[in-house]
């Protein structure tokens, strides 16, 4: 590539820091990464087989759907030019010269090293997992239709608030409030929503709360570990630039979720008897959510204390007080209020106690730390931001929640005829579309490497697998079977 030896080139305009570029549009990946693999099959493997292409499709759904809102109008309001304390003006980021520019706060009156574009897409990849996130309360029951209604709505009138007050230059950013890459603006927000959601939705059918097996435990830890990994980007990438407390940031990080993950297994064994996979899982979410706020303003000590306290409140909030009959009366499918609420706020907190004066300053805030340093009104600041967040979040996810059942006529829960069935139903697609061809070998009496198979001794006629398949349409499957097809309809060729 041919290079312009100019000061005021194109390629490198005197503002460009490259490193700094190049680590935050990696960052931005790693981000994305957690969202589209990380989440989508996170979310496939966790809930029942024959929820596995709706609970994946709308974390997929909702990413597409952000990028386009985030880029007309929502950036802007996130992190542009202040209209009120709590929003900035809705504004397009699709101009070519301005996507070139350097990137600039105003109302923060921050600038970055890198153009305008890269602050852009970063921004938007944690407004698109905030959305799915709070999909995960959602799962195994939400009309499709309302969720391609609620995600830009939720992302208008909700997510750009609690950004533009705490990072854009809004009121509890100008009071001092610390959220270091999301703790509040996306955790403490998606778990309220989530969890005041799934009230107004309704709950799954009851058979499905009862039964709730995972549908791929190992699928479900592919997903953990992009998303562990992923959160490297996730909180590294939030000093805006390829700095010391970046790589300060990342290592918290992942002593803090480490922390968890084993206070949460040992919490499980004690009480339990076994160490649960799932447990684990959640104890590895909820490190990584208490850090977020943290994760560059505290020393590692502090994270090894924000690990030990986020693998056992949220454990006692999901198996002791989720357990109450008060708490099952919502449907909270993935459990997100105690792993990203209660997680937000064991963390937020902790940031209140814990920063450092250090941590502060080389992330580039004036605050004098925490608690810990004799700056207790940190503290009350960090309550007074989650107090903000959880109330603007009831409001507004309730609001619009009744727009979309009493105003659109949309309604937010599937009929149970089509709980029943799931995918197939929903979108006419088979989660295990080798189901099948799997049953199909088991019964034509040769088995698997030429040894006879196992027939189903329950099944009157000597027919292998009984039941309805996994993803078909029962009716279609009765019908099959009227005619002597006890296997139900081939699955379409592509």
């Amino acid at each position: 590539m041919a290079t312009i030896n100019s000061t005021n080139s194109p390629l490198t305009p005197d503002w460009l820091d490259t490193g700094d570029n190049a680590w935050q549009l990696t960052a931005g990946s790693l981000v994305a990464l957690q969202s589209i693999p990380g989440l989508v099959v996170l979310y496939a493997g966790w809930v029942k087989h024959k929820w596995t292409i709706n609970s994946a499709f709308m974390a997929f759904y909702a990413f597409a759907a952000v990028m386009i809102c985030w880029v007309l109008w929502g950036y802007h309001m996130a992190f542009g030019t202040q209209m009120l304390p709590i929003v900035g003006y809705p504004s397009i980021a699709v101009d070519i010269g301005w996507q070139l520019s350097q990137s600039n706060l105003p109302a923060a009156n921050l600038t970055q090293n890198f153009p305008s574009a890269t602050m852009v897409y970063f921004q938007f990849v944690f407004a698109a997992i905030t959305l799915i996130l709070t999909a995960g309360s959602y799962l195994c029951r939400m009309n499709f239709t309302a969720w391609m209604i609620f995600v830009p709505l939720w992302l208008t009138f909700s997510y750009t608030v609690g950004a533009f007050s705490i990072w854009g230059g809004g009121f509890l950013f100008q009071r001092g409030v610390i959220d270091y890459s999301g703790g509040y603006v996306i955790h403490l927000s998606s778990g309220t929503a989530g969890f005041v959601g799934a009230w107004w939705i309704g709950p799954r059918l009851e058979s499905d709360r009862v039964d709730a097996k995972p549908s791929n435990i190992t699928l479900m830890l592919v997903g953990a570990g992009i998303l562990w990994t992923g959160w490297n980007g996730f909180n590294g990438g939030d000093p805006y630039a390829a700095s010391p407390d970046a790589g300060a940031a990342v290592l918290n990080t992942n002593i803090a979720t480490s922390m968890s993950l084993l206070t949460w297994v040992t919490m499980d064994i004690i009480f339990f008897k076994k160490p649960s996979v799932i447990g684990a899982v959640q104890g590895m979410i909820t490190g990584l959510v208490a850090i977020t706020p943290a994760a560059g303003v505290v020393a590692g000590w502090g994270a090894i204390l924000l690990g030990l306290g986020s693998g056992t409140i949220p454990w006692i909030s999901m198996n002791v007080v989720g357990r109450t009959d008060f708490m099952r009366q919502v449907d909270d499918t993935l459990e997100v209020f105690h792993t990203h609420f209660v997680g937000a706020i064991v963390g937020g907190i902790g940031t209140g106690l814990w920063a450092t004066p250090v941590g502060c300053a080389a992330f580039g805030i004036t605050n004098n730390g925490g608690a810990i340093s004799g700056n207790g009104k940190q503290v009350w600041l960090q309550l007074v931001g989650a107090l903000f967040i959880i109330g603007w979040n009831i409001v507004w996810t309730s609001l619009i929640m009744c727009f979309i059942k009493y105003v659109c006529r949309v309604p937010l829960r599937m009929p149970d005829e089509i709980l029943e069935i799931g995918d197939f139903a929903v979108h006419g697609e088979d989660p295990y579309t080798f189901a099948y061809y799997n049953r199909s070998l088991l019964s034509d009496g040769h088995g698997l490497h030429g040894e006879p198979s196992r027939k189903n001794s329950s099944d009157p006629e000597n027919n292998s697998g009984s039941g309805i398949i996994m993803g078909t349409n029962p009716e279609e499957q009765k019908g099959m079977e009227k005619k002597g097809d006890p296997d139900g309809p081939h699955p379409k060729s592509s």
